[in-house]
């Protein structure tokens, strides 16, 4: 009944002890539950209900998904989290639609639509992007605001301060020269 207390046992030892042994829940992301209330999830993919403020690590990833989804969230932030580290892209927040849609959020604030998929289709959606982001943020000058990589071959972009408005035919004719 504990909250940090994941498991408990208790036994016998003859003649007339008993042996206590406790695991304790080691919190390695938040929860944002469909309810609006916070809670944390284990090593091991549960989510558990405890005082936030007993949590020691400040900079814990926030999951969000569909009840009974975390495990699958814990799997995946696992796998991603070491590829984007590697390009100094640090992933704080993790979200699962209902339809089954995957979604990044990064340390500087850009969202990175991943699709749906398998761990190993939506893994290679982000080391393809990876390999080559570099070379469009350095081009540009610009830091990544978004990233789509539903696209079968390839992905979009949107940079900071980088539009692409077109001007209306129309209008460019209009203009006084």
């Amino acid at each position: 009944a504990v909250p940090w207390v994941r498991q408990a046992t208790l036994r016998r030892v003859w003649p007339d002890r008993l042996a206590v042994q406790l695991v304790e829940h080691r919190p390695v992301a938040l929860w944002q539950g469909d309810d609006g209330n916070a809670r944390l999830v284990n090593d091991h993919g549960e989510v558990f209900e405890a005082n936030l403020g007993d949590v020691e690590d400040d900079a814990l990833p926030e999951f969000s998904g569909p009840d009974g989804s975390a495990a699958q969230l814990l799997s995946l932030y696992r796998r991603l989290e070491p590829m984007f580290v590697l390009h100094k892209m640090q992933p704080v927040a993790l979200q699962l639609s209902g339809r089954g849609s995957w979604s990044l959020e990064l340390d500087s604030g850009a969202t990175v639509r991943l699709g749906r998929g398998s761990e190993d289709e939506l893994a290679e959606r982000a080391e393809r992007f990876l390999r080559t982001v570099s070379q469009v943020t350095e081009r540009f000058q610009r830091d990544l605001e978004y990233a789509d990589l539903r696209h079968a071959d390839g992905y979009a972009v949107r940079l900071r301060g980088i539009t692409t408005t077109i001007v209306p035919a129309a209008k460019a004719a209009k203009k006084p020269r």
